[in-house]
């Protein structure tokens, strides 16, 4: 029986090494593995990212980065899409509100989707 429990998200893309950099600066940790192929992130509630590369992963990967997205809690989101913006972040949804909360949407450099949210009446 499984016992669900994400313990990891794994994004492929098409230079780890630049992917790294860039989920370095977002996230304002550095990677606990990296190479020229694979890159890994601990965050800090357990859940791994990794960044592999579409050319090396097994088996082939065949889908297209945007087609979804990975999200992130955070009770600035107006200030954090200023920063993230400032510091030449691609954007797809600027701050808006929706019927769950706040939110934006950016794109890392392969066009991932990156979603930070506050909901209605939650303290993160």
């Amino acid at each position: 029986m499984l016992h669900p429990n994400l313990g990891f998200v794994l994004l492929f893309v098409s230079n780890p090494v630049i992917s790294s950099r860039f989920y370095s600066q977002i996230l304002d940790l550095k990677p606990i593995e990296e190479s020229s192929t694979f890159a890994l992130f601990a965050l800090k509630n357990g859940v791994m990212l990794g960044l592999w590369s579409r050319e090396t992963a097994q088996p082939t990967v065949h889908g297209q980065p945007g087609s979804s997205e990975i999200c992130f809690g955070e009770n600035r989101v107006d200030e954090l899409y200023d920063q993230w913006v400032k510091n030449g972040i691609s954007m797809a949804q600027q701050p808006t509100d929706m019927d769950f909360g706040r939110t934006f949407v950016a794109l890392d450099p392969d066009g991932h989707r990156i979603r930070i949210y506050k909901l209605h009446e939650q303290t993160i």
